[in-house]
């Protein structure tokens, strides 16, 4: 769901900017010692997972995992996600560099807001668990189609069917988004509890 090179406006690529440097810079403040290496594993299974991308106009279909970044580190999932799309950005060109604070906020904010949405259900009854991660995932992908919809209709109204197009597309992956979450959840209920947010230990 990277927005490319060249697409969106010079007011809209300075304030994403602006707002991903807020983000960043909450998340490192938050970012504990303790989670740095939590933080890396997850920045690289981002980087993996988004590797293989299915173009969609202006931007790119593909598997996030933004909401589980987002469930495991809160506000860390600024600067995580940030150092993965500086990494596709130059290693592969998905995205772009003059893109990035735009394309940080569409992952990073919707990771934040279902951690704040989501982070203390996750260790509740497991069926409670279990919609409440399926909800995280999905929702999460829904607010950067929603976001990247946002960037492109600011830069210009003719766009608006084609943000249209990018969040009908990305359905498929929300629920595959929600699907994964929930097993992902699921298994550290029972292996490493103390990774979910909310652990009572």
């Amino acid at each position: 769901m990277h927005i490319s090179e060249g697409v969106l406006s010079g007011p809209v690529l300075i304030s994403g900017a602006a707002l991903a440097v807020v983000g960043t810079g909450i998340g490192l403040k938050k970012l504990d010692y303790d989670q740095i290496a939590k933080a890396g594993m997850l920045s690289a299974a981002y980087f993996v997972a988004s590797l293989i991308h299915v173009p969609i106009g202006p931007a790119n279909a593909h598997l996030i995992l933004n909401g589980l970044v987002g469930l495991l580190l809160g506000w860390g999932a600024f600067p995580a996600i940030l150092v993965a799309l500086i990494l596709q950005g130059v290693f592969f060109q998905f995205g772009g560099i003059t893109t990035l604070g735009v394309n940080t906020i569409i992952m990073a904010l919707p990771s934040v807001l279902s951690y704040l949405l989501f982070g203390r259900i996750v260790q509740k009854a497991s069926r409670t668990a279990a919609t409440a991660a399926f909800a995280c995932g999905f929702l999460s992908v829904l607010l950067s189609g929603l976001l990247v919809g946002l960037a492109l209709v600011f830069t210009e109204e003719n766009f608006l069917k084609v943000s249209g197009i990018i969040i009908a597309a990305h359905i498929p992956v929300m629920i595959i988004e929600g699907i994964v979450t929930a097993i992902c959840v699921a298994f550290l209920r029972k292996v490493w509890p103390e990774m979910l947010p909310g652990y009572p230990g």
